[in-house]
This record gives structure tokens, C-alpha cells and sequence, in this order.
């Protein structure tokens, strides 16, 4: 159950009830594709740097371990040692970044694995089998997610194909949750809006997927090549015509500014890669700007990352010996950036939240955003 605790001006402060613990709103959901955070990152430093969902891809663990294998372990929550809550994607994405590897029709769309070139073939029916064996707390529906640069034709027959394999996850889902050895029989389904930069065909679908009245509703296929203009358009566009009652989920999004941005447009979930990935390459951010701690400047800087910051990084170990590691290349390095990160983004969150419970969410992000934009 969705909880709505306040507004100010469309940025929404919530709180999600879930089999696996209360989800308050606006999160960052921490990515970690493969059932880990890449950088050698565990669940128990997860837990010390506020995370509070942990978001894994339902094809990457179709293709390996096997999602039967994940079931006969327990569920995902059990295979990776993580007791908060987990949303899985479905799948959908991969359609898009696959593109070379797959073949889509009205059953669902026929891949070969990244890996080992096998044959797979997922549909909604698919997805949502795998996704229930993972046992998530929050599974997404199957969708395309079409090039932004789609034309609108292509763009209006994959958005009715996204409607039609949504009703049959739906269904699919409620047949799932029914069973006798379903190990997670309270799993949420999250449905998406699509419609690429057309703001007419995603009104017209998102007050259709409205009408399923699902646990919530994402906003997918931006952030895949249009101008942050065009995607605050858009979510302008079609925020209003989803539900207020429920989570609006802006998904692989985004940098700090793209999530202060999205916030101020009544979005409440969020999850992107950037963090970790900036962090792998030893750039990490700061209220002060973004950082590279590859810079020469940094080779005898005895300071944390950030002063103040409470994450295992800057309570203990200097931009100097940081910098060294990346140098060296020791996992170390990476595993320290990417810690930081991820603290960074989850107290801009805690930052976020307070910021809407005090009703000074627009002085808060004006304040940020000045702050975010400086040089390091």
C-alpha cells in the first residue's frame, strides 16, 4: 500500500508498504544488475549507506545463475543475504540494448544470450515467471522500450503492444501469486508508460494503463538519447495523468540534477547506473561539484573525499591514498568510490524528503542545484 504524505507543489513525499519493509519516498534504488553492486560492494555495506531497495535485472539472472537456481535457493532475498526490499526490471530494457540479438512479435521477443549466443524467448508470461522464481518485492511489467528516435508510427503500434502484454502480466501475475509454492505471493506489479518523446501517445497510455489500477507506474524509454530538455517535457507532459495515489518511478535516471529535476515533477522512484559506474572510473561526487581523483592535484591531498561525509570513504581514508589505489589499480579504489557514491545519492534522498516534510522542497533544490553545478 502506497501512503501519501504530503505534497509540495507536485514533488511527493510517500511511503510504500511492502512484504519486505516500508520504502520512504522519494528513493534512489541502488542498482545492482546481477544480484550485486558492482565494485565489491556487499548487502551489509548496503545497510550502512542507507539503502533502502536493491534493484537486480530479471534477463541477467534468466541468463545466469538460472532464475530456478535463484528459486531453489530461497529467492533472491535469501541467495544474496538482503532483508529490504528488491524491485527487478523485467526484462524490457534489454529489447531495447539488445537490439542486434533480438526479434520481437506479438508473443514476446526472441533473443540470443549476450553470453553464449543460446536461444531465449521471453514474453509477459516470461517475465513474470522468472521475476516470481527471484521471489523480488516489486516486479515490472514487459515492455518494448522503443529508440526515443522511433518514428510515431512504429512509436503508436509498440505502445498498444506494451498495453496488451501489460494486461497479460497482470494476469499472469495474479495467477502466479495464487500458487501453492510461490515464495514471495505478495509481489507487486509496476506497469510502464512508454511513447517516446510523443507527449500525445504517452497521455493517451498512461491513462489507459491508469485504468488496470496496478501497484504503480514507471515512466520508461527516456534517458536513452534525447536532451534532458526533451525528457523534463515529457515528464511534464504526463506526470498529471498517472495516479497520485500510487509510486511514478523514473526509470535509469539519473544524475543528481536530473533527480532534483524529476522530484520538482511529482516523480518518487528512481535507480541509474551512475553512481557506481562514475565510481568504478574514480569520479565521485560532492556537494561541491563532481570530482576525479585520477588528477595530479589529488596526489598528496590528506582530506577525505568530502569533509563531513559519513560514508566508509571519508571516515577513513584520504583523496591521496584513493587516488593511489586507483593508480594501481587495486579493487580497493573502485570499491571506495562506489561506496561514496551511493551514500552521496541516498542522503540527497534523506536531504530530499526532509526538504518536502518542511514544505521548502523548491528553496532545497535551487540551494542544490547551485551547489551540484560548482567546480570541484
Amino acid at each position: 500500500m502506497y501512503e501519501l504524505i504530503k505534497t509540495d507543489g507536485l514533488a511527493k513525499r510517500g511511503r510504500l508498504h511492502t512484504v519486505h519493509g516500508i520504502i520512504e519516498t522519494p528513493v534512489f534504488m541502488n542498482v545492482g544488475t546481477a544480484a550485486a553492486i558492482k565494485g565489491a560492494v556487499s548487502t551489509d555495506d548496503l545497510r550502512q549507506i542507507k539503502t533502502q531497495v536493491e534493484l537486480s535485472n530479471t534477463y541477467h539472472l534468466h541468463v545466469r545463475p538460472g532464475d530456478e537456481i535463484v528459486k531453489k535457493m530461497g529467492g533472491l532475498h535469501r541467495f544474496m543475504n538482503w532483508d529490504k526490499p528488491i524491485l527487478t526490471d523485467s526484462g524490457g530494457f534489454q529489447v531495447f540494448s539488445l537490439a542486434s540479438l533480438r526479434k520481437i512479435k506479438e508473443e514476446g521477443v526472441h533473443f540470443h544470450s549476450h553470453i553464449d549466443g543460446r536461444k531465449i524467448f521471453m514474453g509477459p508470461e516470461e517475465s513474470m515467471q522468472i521475476q516470481s522464481n527471484l521471489a523480488s518485492t516489486i516486479a515490472m511489467a514487459f515492455d518494448e522500450c522503443p529508440s526515443s528516435v522511433a518514428d510515431r508510427k512504429y512509436m503508436a503500434n509498440s505502445v498498444a503492444r506494451t498495453s496488451r502484454w501489460l494486461k497479460r502480466c497482470k494476469d499472469e501475475m495474479t495467477r502466479l501469486n495464487s500458487l501453492p509454492d510461490t515464495i514471495n505471493p505478495h509481489q507487486l506489479l509496476f506497469g510502464i508508460n512508454q511513447g517516446g518523446v510523443y507527449e500525445d501517445i504517452r497521455i493517451a497510455h498512461a491513462q489507459q494503463i491508469t485504468e488496470m489500477d496496478l501497484d504503480g507506474y514507471a515512466v520508461g524509454g527516456l534517458a536513452v538519447g534525447e536532451s534532458h530538455e526533451e525528457m523534463y517535457r515529457i515528464l511534464d507532459a504526463v506526470v498529471p495523468h498517472l495516479p497520485k495515489n500510487k509510486p511514478t518511478y523514473l526509470m535509469g535516471v539519473g544524475t543528481p540534477a536530473n533527480i532534483l529535476e524529476a522530484v520538482d515533477r511529482g516523480v518518487d522512484f528512481f535507480d541509474c547506473v551512475y553512481p557506481s559506474r562514475n565510481g568504478r572510473h574514480g569520479h565521485v561526487y560532492t556537494n561541491h561539484g563532481k570530482m576525479n581523483l585520477f588528477n595530479a592535484k589529488y596526489e598528496l591531498d590528506e582530506r577525505p573525499i568530502e569533509e563531513g561525509c559519513g560514508c566508509p570513504a571519508c571516515r577513513s581514508y584520504s583523496r591521496a591514498y584513493i587516488r593511489h589505489l586507483l593508480k594501481a589499480k587495486e579493487m580497493l579504489g573502485m570499491r571506495l568510490c562506489v561506496l561514496h557514491n551511493l551514500y552521496f545519492y541516498n542522503t540527497m534522498m534523506e536531504e530530499i524528503r526532509d526538504a518536502i516534510d518542511a514544505g521548502e522542497y523548491s528553496r532545497y533544490k535551487k540551494r542544490k542545484l547551485e551547489k551540484l553545478s560548482q567546480k570541484a
